[in-house]
């Protein structure tokens, strides 16, 4: 057993509200420079839709993640050598168009225009190319816009629904939407780091970040493609590649990620989550339908002894260990089996979980009001409005039964909290839910309290880096040496070169 440390993440779904707030603190914070445009490390889509880049989950189409050939795990783009041969052309990279091509106003003709009867108008301005151009896509550009034809209905993860499903799906008075978040993952497996043959992309030791050697980086962009997420950019400015990297600044000065700070919704938790990096591959060589169980296997529990001393040997100290016992992540993901990984049938093992949106369950009216039956609630999770092949297909790679196992288990914390405040579902039937969900009354009132009356520190239990200690044991490095580079980084930007 070798015991890791992770920084993990939770999205709570259901109390996201859309107001983009920790997209803007990432921009303002990390991609505010000239050829970061078009860099959203932190996006939130509209469910459903084809997201950002257009139809990042159809790997048919851009070859990122993994996939297992006869026994053998190998990226869908090929291994590093191979993909080597590609290197003068990759069909398989988004293309500006799938993201948006970045722009300015003319901002000169605005304030400068002559006196006249018509007010004068700032045209949109290409950042790459200097020209004027016509606005066709951008950030955020399918916003809310559930029923479209031209977002909607070309979500791929729509393609195992009927013809029945789907046109109720986009039934007017049934339209329905939920908002995804999505920065990197982080994962235990990344595809990224797989494919690139610089080997510029490193997965820190100390706390699971993925990262970007901007130095190493050739701009050659096979972890573009490799990233299934599509979470890693291209700068067009600096010809490197660029990502998120979990705020590890922050991190280590204690704080939360940026993103997370700022969340208006408070629908985000991060924590430390200890793994078995032994079981990596065997892990993400699963059939899909058991992906879910098998990351959640490879989860340590970090109050088992044999994982405490399996940690200490590995380095990692006590109050790593402490800040992993209480870490809200392993609440959700491990004890209470509520968040779920994005997309597992990719096989990367994203550190990054998603509670699945409740939503309006109930799927059909008759005569225009909602009807169901007082010890059907269960019943209306089979015939929700957002069809449980759909939320499979985002939170499970397909299996239904455990996305269901979830929505009950959120049906049965609400049902209790209303049969002890609002009084319209009696104790007897709460208990029912209760059973049926497979939770107990105390197991309830702990999701409760986590995810409606949560304090920061529930929130976000980050543990101290100690950076000045690891310094003063590594070789050929001493405090004053490290206290006269702090801050410094590079004595040349990154630049386009050999």
């Amino acid at each position: 057993m070798d015991v890791r440390a992770q920084v993990a993440m939770v999205f709570h779904l259901d109390k996201c509200i859309g107001c983009h707030t920790c997209s803007i603190a990432c921009k303002n914070l990390w991609t505010s420079r000239e050829g970061t445009e078009y860099m959203w490390w932190n996006n939130v889509e509209t469910k459903p839709g084809t997201g950002y880049p257009t139809l990042w989950e159809d790997q048919d189409k851009y070859r990122g993640g993994w996939e297992v050939k006869g026994n053998q795990l190998r990226p869908r783009l090929g291994p590093r050598l191979g993909v080597l041969s590609q290197l003068f052309y990759n069909p398989y990279l988004p293309v500006m168009d799938d993201y948006y091509e970045p722009w300015t106003y003319d901002y000169e003709t605005l304030a400068n225009a002559p006196a006249g009867d018509d007010q004068p108008t700032a045209r949109p301005v290409s950042r790459v190319t200097g020209r004027y151009i016509d606005l066709e896509a951008g950030p955020n550009w399918d916003d809310d816009l559930s029923g479209s034809t031209t977002y909607a209905r070309n979500d791929t993860n729509l393609s195992n629904l009927t013809d029945a499903e789907r046109a109720s799906l986009f039934q007017i008075e049934q339209m329905v939407f939920f908002y995804l978040p999505r920065i990197c993952n982080h994962c235990l497996n990344p595809g990224c780091v797989a494919v690139c043959p610089s080997g510029a992309i490193y997965k820190r030791a100390e706390d699971g970040a993925v990262l970007i050697s901007q130095e190493k980086c050739r701009g050659w962009r096979f972890c573009v493609s490799g990233c299934p997420y599509k979470k890693t950019y291209y700068n067009w400015r600096t010809g490197k590649s660029e990502k998120c990297i979990l705020c590890y600044p922050r991190l280590e000065m204690g704080q939360t990620s940026s993103c997370f700070h700022s969340c208006v919704g408070r629908i985000r938790y991060q924590g430390i989550l200890f793994y078995d990096a032994d079981r990596i591959e065997e892990v993400a060589r699963a059939p899909e339908s058991e992906l879910v169980e098998a990351q959640r296997s490879i989860i340590l529990d970090p109050k088992d002894a044999a994982v405490e001393a399996g940690a200490k040997k590995n380095g990692i100290n006590d109050a790593w260990i402490d800040a992993a016992r209480r870490s809200p992540i392993y609440k959700f993901v491990k004890d209470w089996e509520l968040a779920l990984p994005l997309h597992a049938e990719f096989r990367t093992l994203p550190n990054l979980f998603y509670v699945p949106p409740l939503l309006p369950v109930i799927n059909a009216t008759k005569k225009g009001v909602y009807e169901i039956a007082e010890t059907d609630y269960f019943g209306a999770i089979e015939s929700a409005r957002v069809p449980m092949k759909y939320m499979a297909s985002l939170f499970s790679a397909g299996n239904e039964e455990i996305v269901k196992k979830v929505l009950k288990k959120l049906i049965a914390v609400r049902s209790h909290r209303q049969s002890k405040k609002v009084g319209n579902i009696s104790e007897n039937q709460a208990n029912a839910l209760l059973v049926e969900a497979g939770c107990t009354a105390s197991e309830v009132e702990q999701i409760f309290r986590m995810t409606s009356l949560p304090r920061y520190e529930d929130r976000f239990v980050i543990p101290p880096y100690q950076r000045e200690r690891d310094v003063e044991t590594a070789p050929d490095r001493t405090a004053i040496k490290q206290k006269g580079q702090t801050g410094l980084g590079f004595t040349q930007a990154p630049r386009r070169g050999p």
